[in-house]
């Protein structure tokens, strides 16, 4: 044993405090943290922990074993160690590993993962060493406990085990091993050494690659193994090799696809989820489709069978109960992240979505409304969270292989699964019928097109299975027909309307309001994904829509409400102005108000509240005025306790960081009054304690991003509804909104950057041609706009915001932008010309126009551009359209040959549209 010796005093403190923890009262348990976040700071702490874990043999094995599990919470400390402490833990906790107890083993073999991950391998060679040769130890459960300490080690940190030390790599060594032990007489020692290998797959270990086939055969050997675990992690291997070697499992890939149907059937849920995440694998890398689509036949198949829900899971889903009055546990509700408004413009079709994808409930979790494209269609686990079960499963995993597959295989996987479908949603035993359920609507993003002739027998058969008396399956008929809203909204005709939009849109509501809590989120949330497809069409079904969710605020418990405010928003911002009825303001509002009195400002639940108000102000207008003083009052509070929170933790960082999340939405619903109501704010703003300017440029400066980019929101559209308010405040708000533009900011800062350019825009415009007080910031804006829009890496939202922002600033000033245009007009064109038709395009445009008739020289080397710009609107104002015409005829009038040559060079289509729309 090493020099270092505990002094007793310090002992029996540390001693007496485990003691104390073992006592379940949580004011003591209070204290006691205390008192252990306090020992952390003395340098011996973890020299003290480690000697009552190896050497007070005359403690109980309880109190010995609190100590280890203290130790391996506070490794890390043990790179700030004196040497003598350093050397003693390490020697303390290999004697530990061989102590009699198995408690105590167990403890020291957890230190042990946790201290050879801190310290490397390279720096504790004789622990690995010693691990390694306890692998040959007669007596099998030390064996096993070395082996378990190793496979650990092995999947926490392979990268680390993958090193040389002293001139040697120890897994030259242990790879051979692992392999040999494979064939061990013990199910245990084979499933460690199965896994250990498989671990190093990954990381692309030359070890492990020198004997790649042995590895293979090896688990070729193994995949009849008696023994569940062992198949198991054959599975696992064989899944990780797809994904980093696929290679060298294609020339056997018949045999290892016939293994893994074999294994996705195993009755050990364990061994089959491993062998379905071998096809979630195979059908999310597009390089192997042609390897997947020939057994496409026998696969799709098995995955539906996956499909249907497990006795484990029926237990643990308790599904039948009517419990809609049955309060939630706090437990099961899931923190929500909120994200401010970021300003973005739309694209046309070749373009990506701006707007970051709303989050709801799906089948298989938390899904994503918008999905990838398919050529990139990356399916993260977190995507099929946890609607259905308490974790991943083999139903979620094989109803996630199947999307994957519908968006690689569509039509092809139609054909393949039309029968065995038919045969689950027409079954009699409700348990096929649910999984043929949930089955086609996770075949909806991909296979719409080969759905879609089927969809008016499938549709009424699933608004009719809402009807249907057990609860899981309501609720799963609800997710799939969220998944074929958009088809089912489609304004093709009154008939189509009446055969499938209204009776979907009554089965959902009627879904919203179940007697089972489960039902009405998975109604809920899929009748919000129908308002965000329908739009303007529900406008005729306002009343009730809005009857049926007001009654919902009384039904509801804790959790759903959540998702009701989100369907209440998303009404909102579908139906926008339809929304000021003064029918509709007096039902809704009544209970959003009821739900704002009950809720304190320091209280979660007015978050999403907040939220939902925030889309319900714009859309109600200035029919929101008499609700508006309170709400403008409370933002304002909100506001300014934040801020206060927010001083006190900068001036003592041992508080915790106040939530954000509260300043932010106050910010955002304050966003929203001022596009309802405009200048009618005047009063409130007036009358506002701190007053809102003020503090707003504090929220400018706010470190945390978020926060700042709510706030240029709010400058921009204070800008739009109410600039005389915002004018005398402009010096101070303008320092910072220059400050903030950065051509490369970090990804957290990006969508603050992007509102700052937006906002600056706006406010260009509402200061009017040639103001002098706007003068002065036009250069400074310039210099941090361009090189913003001529970076590379800069993204692409925010080269769209920063070209708006110079067109508008040009339209303003055209004599101070005019003199930089070579340097921007071709980076300028190429990030608008693919932006939809819009008033932001329109000024923007014209700001270019302004600056090309200012300086003509400055358009020359980018005519190409220009003109392609141009050709890519579909209807220009009349103002705009008359400019380009006016701009084309005088290059032309000017230099008739020189503009003739130039066309020629041009793609046909650009002088063919030059040529009929503006005659040149």
């Amino acid at each position: 044993m090493a020099a270092w010796t505990p002094q007793p005093a310090g002992l029996q403190e540390i001693l007496q405090t485990i003691h104390e923890s073992t006592d379940m009262n949580t004011a003591v348990q209070r204290n006691i943290t205390q008192k252990l976040n306090q020992f952390t700071r003395a340098p011996e702490y973890i020299a003290y922990l480690a000697y009552i874990l190896s050497s007070l043999t005359q403690e109980e094995d309880r109190i010995r074993t609190i100590a280890g599990y203290l130790l391996k919470n506070n490794s890390r400390l043990i790179l700030q160690s004196p040497p003598p402490v350093i050397e003693y833990v390490k020697a303390a906790v290999l004697q530990a590993f061989n102590d009699p107890s198995i408690m105590i083993r167990n403890a020291a073999s957890q230190d042990i993962v946790a201290f050879l991950g801190v310290l490397e391998p390279k720096n504790w060679p004789e622990c690995l060493q010693q691990l390694v040769n306890t692998l040959d130890s007669t007596d099998l459960d030390r064996q096993e406990a070395a082996f378990n300490a190793l496979e650990k080690a092995c999947e926490d940190y392979p990268r680390k085990m993958d090193v040389e030390i002293n001139g040697t790599r120890p897994l030259d060594f242990m790879i051979p091993k692992f392999l040999m032990l494979s064939e061990h007489p013990s199910g245990k020692m084979r499933s460690h050494a199965v896994a250990c290998l498989s671990y190093f797959v990954p990381v692309n270990c030359q070890s492990l690659f020198a004997h790649i086939d042995t590895f293979i055969a090896c688990l070729f050997k193994r995949a009849s193994d008696d023994d569940p675990s062992v198949r198991r992690h054959v599975c696992q291997a064989l899944v990780l090799l797809l994904a980093a070697r696929p290679e060298k499992l294609m020339p056997e890939m018949s045999n290892v696809a016939e293994y893994m149907l074999y294994s996705t059937k195993d009755k050990n849920e364990n061994v089959a989820l491993e062998a379905c995440e071998f096809w979630l694998t195979f059908a999310e890398d597009a390089d192997l489709v042609e390897y997947l689509r020939p057994l496409l036949v026998k696969v799709a198949p098995v995955l539906l069978d996956c499909m249907i829900y497990g006795e484990d899971d029926l237990l643990w889903l308790e599904g039948d109960a009517e419990d809609a009055a049955v309060p939630d546990k706090e437990t099961d509700i899931k923190p929500r992240h909120y994200s401010g408004k970021a300003h973005g413009l739309e694209r046309d079709a070749n373009g990506d979505p701006t707007e970051p994808p709303k989050t709801r409930i799906g089948a298989y979790g938390e899904e994503t409304i918008d999905s990838d494209d398919d050529d990139d269609y990356d399916l993260d686990d977190d995507d099929f969270a946890d609607e259905m079960s308490t974790e991943w499963n083999l139903r979620k995993c094989a109803a996630a292989a199947l999307d994957v597959l519908a968006v690689r295989f569509s039509g092809e996987l139609l054909n393949v699964l039309l029968g065995p479908l038919k045969e689950k949603l027409w079954s009699n035993d409700w348990l096929q019928r649910e999984s043929g359920i949930l089955a086609l609507g996770a075949m909806a993003e991909g296979c719409i097109e080969a759905i879609e002739p089927h969809l008016p027998t499938l549709v009424p058969y699933l608004i009719n299975t809402l009807n249907d008396p057990k609860p899981l399956v309501r609720s799963i008929t609800c997710w799939t027909l969220g998944r074929y809203a958009s088809w089912c909204t489609q304004p093709i005709s009154e008939e189509h309307k009446n055969l499938y939009f209204i009776p979907t849109m009554e089965g959902l509501l009627r879904m919203v309001l179940d007697n089972n809590k489960r039902v009405q989120e998975a109604g809920c949330s899929a009748f919000a994904t129908l308002e965000e497809d329908a739009g303007s069409e529900l406008a005729p079904y306002l009343e009730p829509v809005l009857r049926n969710l007001v009654f919902a605020f009384e039904k509801y418990q804790h959790k759903n409400m959540l998702i009701l405010y989100d369907a209440v928003g998303t009404l909102a911002d579908a139906v926008g102005r339809a929304l000021s009825n003064p029918t509709y303001v007096e039902i809704l509002m009544p209970p959003l108000t009821n739900r704002w009195s009950k809720l304190k400002d320091d209280d979660e639940d007015l978050i999403p509240l907040l939220e939902c108000l925030a889309s319900v102000t714009i859309a109600m207008g200035a029919a929101f005025f008499p609700y508006a003083g309170p709400v403008f009052e409370r933002c304002n509070n909100i506001m300014h306790h934040s801020l206060l929170q927010y001083q006190a933790y900068q001036q003592n960082p041992d508080l915790d960081e106040p939530d954000k999340s509260f300043l932010v939405v106050a910010l955002d619903l304050l966003s929203g009054l001022t596009q309802g109501l405009g200048m009618a704010l005047e009063p409130l703003i007036a009358a506002s304690q701190p007053n809102l300017l003020s503090l707003l440029t504090v929220c400018l400066k706010h470190p945390q991003a978020p926060v700042r980019q709510s706030a240029y929101a709010l400058v921009g559209d204070m800008a739009m509804g109410c600039f005389v308010l915002l004018r005398p405040h402009m010096p101070g708000i303008m320092q910072e909104l220059i400050l903030q533009l950065d051509p490369e900011p970090k990804f957290e800062f990006v969508s603050a950057s992007n509102n700052a350019a937006w906002s600056v825009g706006e406010v260009a415009l509402r200061y009017g041609r040639d103001d002098a007080e706007f003068q002065q910031w036009v250069n400074p804006l310039i210099m941090r706009l361009i090189p913003i829009l001529l970076h590379p890496k800069a993204p692409r939202s925010l080269h769209e915001n920063a070209a708006v922002s110079i067109g508008r600033i040009g339209l303003m000033h055209p004599s101070l932008v005019a003199p930089h245009l070579p340097e921007f007009a071709q980076a300028w064109c190429q990030a608008l010309y693919e932006i939809r038709d819009n008033e932001e395009k329109d000024s923007a445009f014209r700001g270019l126009c302004t600056l090309v008739q200012t300086n003509p020289a400055g358009i020359a080397k980018s005519l190409l551009w220009f003109c392609n710009s141009i050709v890519r609107w579909n209807q220009p104002s009349p103002e705009l359209n008359s400019m380009f015409q006016t701009l084309l005829q005088g290059f032309k009038a000017h230099d008739a040959v020189g503009w003739a040559a130039q066309v020629s060079t041009f793609p046909p289509v650009i002088q063919e549209r030059l040529a009929t729309r503006y005659g040149v």
